[in-house]
């Protein structure tokens, strides 16, 4: 049993290799053009005339256009595979994130933004989709964490390029917003084309493992997708209590998440005298952070196969962190405590993920993981909005970070009332392993 375990594990490190750093490279393009309309505001809204209430407004349509179309475009993705699918929505949505550039005011600003959200959908679930044919349970809250740092990476490289990228403004004639647009834009279209390439649709298809490894890797996801206590339709996800709560849950989560992401260039440039460089440079810390906290907590939640406990504390620490930040007035304070809440936030994305594969899988997990992802974003939607509107009632971002803490402390109160998912294979697992360490 101790060698095919050792067999299983060189397995599982060569398909992490192969295939998250392409993914992850994709999901920091993808991240990018959602939230750089955060550092285009510091020139855009001046511009263009765009009020507070109005960017928010714009800012979180995004997720309106995304919405509409998660769920039927995860269930293609199970349909034509992922090379095929995953390649179309980047490329679509990279020629949208371009012509971000032509923005001319509100109206344009909504209709675009709309529309980048209708052609990124169904990327991020179906990604997450993907990874359940490739890692079974006690590998996945890793995988993915170590994916989903692409967003906090995205953070860290946006924030001093998007500054780099706004003092080109005037360069031929283009302002340093709308270069932004276009050169945050192009690498979607070309890792798109790449992708059509790259991505083996499952492990059948993986040229990179020999025949031994497809063998191991493909008999444990069997064995642990047999063991799931799954309605295997999408009617039966649909139907299902657990895959709601979970969506509520992750809405909260992606309140505050949000309203982090794409406020703090606003955030910061509200502290005084500083450039836009700057800001994008001070950007940078909060997803740093985020990123390095993220794994960790994923990485331990894996070991100790335990998920609500993780995800629960991660969602606390982001809660308290968030109400200190709103309390704080001392523009370092408020950025350490914005560090903290942003590396809480981000840290119950790994434990989270791992949650609906528990107890879905095929259809049902195509669609199910669809609409958890985007009912859980309309939050992106929601979020900026009302922090834009408090912003805009109040003159301060106090209330709207309050806002945020409230609806992290709720994603950890659902949390701990959600029911454990444990495969049997899992606990097959644990008395196999606990045999094996046993004189």
């Amino acid at each position: 049993m101790g060698a095919d375990l050792r067999m299983e594990n060189v397995v599982y490190a060569k398909v992490r290799w192969k295939l998250l750093p392409f993914l992850f490279a994709l999901y920091v393009v993808a991240y990018l053009d959602r939230i750089n309309v955060g550092f285009a505001a510091l020139q855009m809204n001046r511009e263009l005339g765009l009020g507070e209430a109005v960017f928010g407004f714009g800012a979180g349509i995004f997720f309106i256009g995304y919405f509409a179309l998660e769920i039927p475009s995860n269930l293609v993705l199970q349909r034509l595979g992922a090379r095929v699918w995953i390649s179309r929505i980047m490329i679509s949505w990279g020629a949208v994130a371009i012509a971000m550039m032509f923005t001319r005011g509100a109206r344009s600003f909504y209709l675009l933004r709309c529309l980048l959200g209708a052609a990124e959908a169904g990327f991020f679930p179906g990604i997450i989709f993907y990874l359940t044919h490739w890692f079974p349970s006690r590998e996945r809250a890793r995988a993915i964490s170590l994916f989903m740092t692409a967003t906090q990476i995205a953070g860290v490289i946006g924030g001093p390029l998007s500054g780099v990228l706004l003092a080109m403004n005037g360069v031929w004639r283009l302002a340093g917003w709308q270069w932004l647009f276009l050169a945050e834009g192009i690498p979607a279209v070309l890792l798109g084309a790449a992708a059509a390439k790259y991505l083996p649709d499952g492990p059948e298809h993986a040229t990179w493992l020999n025949s031994a490894e497809r063998s191991t890797l493909m008999a444990r996801l069997v064995s642990e997708r047999d063991s799931r206590r799954s309605n295997h339709t999408l009617r039966g996800a649909l139907s299902n209590g657990s895959v709601w709560l979970l969506a509520l849950l992750y809405f909260a989560v992606v309140f505050g998440h949000y309203g982090i992401a794409l406020w703090l260039p606003q955030i910061l440039k509200g502290f005084g005298g500083m450039s836009d460089l700057r800001v994008g440079m001070l950007s940078a810390l909060p997803f740093m952070t985020a990123a390095i906290v993220m794994v960790i907590v994923a990485k331990h939640s894996d070991f100790h196969e335990e998920r609500r406990w993780h995800l629960a504390l991660s969602a606390f620490a982001g809660a308290i962190a968030l109400a200190a930040s709103a309390a704080a007035r001392s523009p370092w304070v408020s950025l350490l405590t914005i560090s903290i809440a942003a590396a809480g936030v981000s840290s119950t994305a790994g434990p989270f993920w791992t949650l609906p594969a528990g107890f879905l899988d095929g259809t049902a997990a195509a669609g199910g993981i669809a609409l958890i992802n985007s009912t859980g974003n309309l939050a992106g939607f929601v979020g900026p909005s009302v922090v834009g509107l408090i912003r805009q009632v109040t003159g301060s971002f106090a209330g709207g970070l309050l806002a945020m803490a409230l609806a992290a402390f709720i994603a950890g109160a659902i949390a701990l009332a959600m029911p454990v998912f444990e495969p049997r294979q899992l606990r097959e697992d644990k008395l196999e392993a606990a045999l094996s360490e046993s004189p």
